[in-house]
Parts: C-alpha cells; sequence; structure tokens
C-alpha cells in the first residue's frame, strides 16, 4: 500500500474548489490499494478561497490547508505543498480544473511501474488563442535551448517519487522554475499526453506580466543563452562598427569624402547605446537573482495550516514562519 499526497496550487479559484474536491475523492476511491492526501496551497487569494478549503477541510480529514501569508507565485506555492506533503509520491495539479484529475490512476501506476517521474505532458490545449501562441513560444524554445527532452506542449501535470520531493524541497531555489527543476533531476521517466480541456470555472489571473517574468525565470534559471545572445549582440555591433569607421577612413583618404551627417551619427550612437542597455539589462536579470539568493529569505512564508498539527522541522531547509494553526473537527489529523 502506497501513500499519495495531491499538492494542489490555489490562486482566485473559490468557483472550482469542490468540485475538484468531488473529483479527486472519487478517483481516488477507485484505487483502494493506496492512501490518499489532498495538500492545497492558498497562494494568497485575495477571494474566499480559503474558508472553502477550511470548510471542505472538515468533512474530509485528508484535505489539508496550507496558507501563505501573501502572494509567492505559482512556484513557492508548489514548493509549500511538497514542503507539507508525507506521501511516498506527490502528485502536482492545478485548481482551475483544466488538467483532468481522472489522469491520476494512470499517473500512480506507471510509477508503480519504477518510473519516478511521470509527467502528464499536453498533447493539446483548448486555450484562448494568444495564451496558446505564447505557451507554445516558450515549450518550443526551452526544448530547443534547455531541456531536449522536454515535452514540446509543456507540462504542469505531474508526479513525482519522493527521493525527488526531497531534493525539490532541499533546493528551496526562489525565482526558478520548478518543472524545469524536475527535468533537471532526472531519474527514470515517463510521460502520458493528454488533451488540456477549456476552463470553463472563473478566469485565469496569469496576467502578461507574470507571463514574461515565467518566462526570464525559467531560462535565466537553466541556461547561460540570453548571456551568450548579449555578448554576441555586443560582438556584431562592435564589428559592424569597426568595418564601418574603416569605411569612412578610406572614402576620406581616396576620395576626400566629406565626414557629415548628424543624423546618420545619432543612429550609430543610438543603436550602440540601445545594444549596451540590452547587455546591461541582461547582466542586471543574472544578478538580481544572485543577489536574491544570496539573502536566505525563505522563498515562501505560511500563515496558518488546517489539519496539519506540525511544521515541518526547524532545519535552515525548512525554515517557515507561521503563526498559527487552525483547529479541525477532529484534533490530531495529520
Amino acid at each position: 500500500m502506497a501513500f499519495i499526497s495531491v499538492v494542489v496550487p490555489v490562486y482566485y479559484n473559490a468557483e472550482s474548489l469542490s468540485l475538484l474536491t468531488e473529483r479527486l475523492a472519487s478517483v481516488t476511491a477507485s484505487l483502494t490499494e493506496d492512501d490518499f492526501e489532498f495538500v492545497f496551497v492558498d497562494d494568497g487569494s485575495g477571494d474566499n478561497s480559503f474558508e472553502i478549503l477550511q470548510r471542505l477541510a472538515q468533512s474530509d480529514p485528508r484535505i489539508r490547508v496550507v496558507k501563505l501569508s501573501r502572494n509567492f507565485g505559482s512556484n513557492a506555492a508548489i514548493l509549500a505543498g511538497l514542503t507539507y506533503a508525507h506521501g511516498d509520491a506527490a502528485v502536482v495539479i492545478s485548481a482551475d480544473l483544466q488538467d483532468p484529475p481522472e489522469l491520476i490512476p494512470q499517473l500512480v501506476a506507471s510509477w508503480k511501474q519504477g518510473n519516478q517521474v511521470v509527467l502528464a505532458a499536453r498533447r493539446s490545449r483548448q486555450d484562448p488563442i494568444v495564451a496558446k501562441l505564447f505557451a507554445t513560444l516558450f515549450n518550443r524554445l526551452f526544448r530547443k535551448f534547455v531541456f531536449a527532452d522536454f515535452p514540446p506542449d509543456g507540462f504542469d501535470f505531474m508526479l513525482i517519487d519522493r527521493c525527488v520531493v526531497d531534493i525539490l524541497v532541499q533546493l528551496q531555489e526562489k525565482n526558478s522554475y520548478i518543472f524545469g527543476q524536475t527535468m533537471w533531476v532526472g531519474f527514470q521517466r515517463d510521460v502520458i499526453y493528454y488533451d488540456r480541456q477549456e476552463r470553463g470555472i472563473g478566469r485565469s489571473r496569469w496576467t502578461t506580466a507574470k507571463k514574461i517574468k515565467y518566462f526570464i525565470d525559467a531560462f535565466s534559471a537553466f541556461s547561460y543563452l540570453p548571456l551568450r545572445m548579449a555578448s554576441l549582440l555586443g560582438i556584431v555591433f562592435a564589428v559592424v562598427g569597426f568595418l564601418y569607421a574603416l569605411v569612412i577612413i578610406g572614402l576620406r583618404l581616396t576620395m576626400g569624402f566629406p565626414i557629415v551627417g548628424w543624423a546618420s551619427l545619432m543612429v550609430v550612437v543610438l543603436l550602440a547605446s540601445g545594444a549596451q542597455l540590452v547587455v546591461a539589462g541582461t547582466l542586471g536579470e543574472y544578478l538580481w537573482r544572485i543577489l536574491d539568493e544570496t539573502r536566505r529569505r525563505p522563498p515562501f512564508i505560511v500563515d496558518s495550516l488546517v489539519n496539519l498539527d506540525s511544521f515541518p522541522d526547524a532545519s535552515p531547509r525548512n525554515l517557515l514562519l507561521a503563526r498559527r494553526e487552525w483547529p479541525t473537527s477532529e484534533k490530531g489529523n495529520s
């Protein structure tokens, strides 16, 4: 018999939580040989998601809730869920019901066959055209320049073994990409493809600004490509500038070509300055992430717990601040 944790990051998902827990209960009921817990992480939702989770936890002791002190982002919320998960394996699934919980039995079956990482990868997706284009661009670039075996249309639904969970928790990286970390750790892996459904409940909080940060975090965490591109840009402009100078000097010496043209000079200056700013900005992105890591701040802060009687140990990797534990209908549920 195995004990499996299902980790669900929650951010403005009040409308879908009741249906999600019903489907999780229905799916896991068919897996009679295994025990489950459902770890929901409220990532600073501004709606009544936490109140709904509290009510659901009173009726089902398998539901555990971790409430973060503010919005730390989906990667930090998943990491928080993995930190508090007790299972022999952990399933990570979103709360918007676009990823079907009914796929969990296949993930568990693959894990029991010896695969320590089981990815539920998208075969197709029913999303708005702009979101689909951004996701396609990100996934294809990540596959080409970072991990060649990254699923072509990406994934954010997976099952990972206890050993992988422990490694991800120990890493405690900030401004990173937890699904990229899952690819980076290696281990025996399997991929199960499915069709991602259109979002039917609630609206996405995945803003353009968050997508851009997500893109930068993912590439800066696993690839030196941005730095290499910045270097190449600088080299190209240096070579072009040098050749242009030689042409001007040659024309001046051989043909008496007058060196005039304020407009052309300003174009060159603006192009060179722009290239320098691009290079400086790229370096700044990496330097900021280095600074953020050296501060040793925890990647998330816990406000309160439901159906969890204790916090993880106080070792540096689990130094998480929390203020209170909420009472449950049955004392001692863990």
